[in-house]
């Protein structure tokens, strides 16, 4: 199959997205091999209402897919011996002591807890099995929260992710704020912002420039207009929701804006082997590590999840029927996907659908990227499968 023809296809699976009745309004997708980007592609527009097309250097509100970026930080810690996965996590994080496990609500909404069975571990958090969650995955942590007052996570304040363990550590895998403990466990033993941690450490050895907690005046111009689609499929554009800037806290969780440009240079990183365009990131066997399903080991897997904020999350799963496990930091397939995804890949996805994945056996990646809430979007979230599928497809 020749380039052209990969083109060709690649092109159709983004104008249909946008073309088709409610489609998304706008979509940047890129894939990689080792060596370079093989496919770039934008349709739509940044916003709709606004004659200004999408491009491939439109930046996005990244979301969860900042998680991986967060776990890097944390395995070149591991890495340097400063931390051990298995170590208590409250040893760097004195805050997450605090926590408890939440039994149940009284008659009044007043919630119930217990101190944990035992500690909270570093490798706890980077699997999601410490029991913390998400309050729009979770209508208890939703009703703990409203009940103490705890801000949204998407405030971007350390309160945010001081809440309530769903159960006890290790128990189950739980997808929730873990990744922002692990950001200030990176910023406590670094003595820097999260943000300056990953300038000097991942960022300069990429070569990744548009990319940020805060958004530079160059990338703000260039921001892409989040939308909200209504349960009728009608779209609405929300210019005014922006994660706050500058943050209170740097979230390793959810925090980063970025292209899609950016993001890519950090697939192939892990592509290969810790080796960035302008420096090593990570040893080979760090990475190896990093892409190693850790829930296997514990008894664990990941499943779908359940929306409680119909705003913000659909109900969904991938690939159910799929075995699939936890990395260090994102979900792998115990087996091939049906997209074509070798067994043992890494993917994730961020709340304003953005998805990505990468093949660490084939040597591909890619990214899909729109701006639509809720999450797993009837149109986004299909035109990415497409788009993967394409790729493996036309290879």
């Amino acid at each position: 199959m020749t380039m052209a023809k990969m083109k060709t296809a690649l092109d159709a699976v983004l104008a249909q997205t946008v073309g088709r009745h409610g489609g998304a309004p706008g979509v940047v997708a890129m894939a990689t091999d080792r060596y370079a980007n093989f496919y770039e592609g934008a349709a739509g527009v940044r916003e709709l209402g606004r004659d200004v097309a999408m491009d491939t250097d439109a930046v996005f509100a990244l979301f969860s897919t900042t998680k991986a970026m967060a776990g890097v930080c944390l395995m070149q810690l591991v890495e340097e011996g400063q931390l051990r996965l298995d170590d208590p996590a409250g040893a760097y994080a004195p805050e997450l002591e605090a926590l408890q496990v939440l039994e149940g609500f009284d008659a009044d909404g007043s919630p119930r807890t217990r101190a944990p069975r035992r500690r909270i571990t570093v490798n706890d958090l980077m699997l999601h099995a410490s029991g913390l969650g998400y309050e729009f995955f979770s209508p208890d942590d939703l009703k703990y929260r409203t009940a103490l007052g705890i801000p949204t996570v998407v405030s971007c304040t350390f309160d945010a992710v001081r809440t309530v363990l769903l159960h006890d550590p290790g128990e189950a895998w739980t997808y929730g704020v873990n990744i922002d403990w692990v950001g200030r466990i990176v910023e406590r033993l670094r003595g820097q912002r999260l943000g300056e941690v990953m300038r000097e450490r991942l960022f300069a050895p990429l070569g990744m420039q548009d990319i940020g907690f805060t958004l530079s005046p160059a990338m703000a111009q260039r921001l892409v207009t989040i939308h909200d689609r209504a349960a009728d499929g009608r779209l609405t554009p929300l210019p005014d929701l922006v994660l706050p800037q500058p943050p209170a806290m740097d979230c390793g969780g959810h925090g980063l804006y970025g292209t899609v440009g950016e993001y890519m240079k950090f697939i192939r990183m892990v592509l290969n082997d810790g080796q960035g365009a302008h420096g090593r990131v990570l040893r080979p066997e760090t990475v190896a590590a990093l892409a190693r399903d850790g829930l296997a080991e514990m008894g664990l897997a990941v499943g779908g999840w359940t929306g409680s904020i119909p705003s913000l999350s659909n109900s969904g799963e991938f690939f159910p029927g799929t075995d699939k496990g936890w990395g260090y930091s994102f979900m792998t397939n115990r087996e091939a996907t049906p997209s074509g995804r070798s067994a043992g890949s890494l993917m994730w996805a961020g709340l304003a659908n953005c998805y990505y994945w990468i093949d660490r056996d084939s040597g591909v990646g890619g990214y899909w990227a729109t701006q639509i809430l809720p999450f797993q979007d009837a149109v986004s979230y299909p035109g990415f499968v497409e788009f993967e599928t394409a790729v493996y497809h036309h290879r």
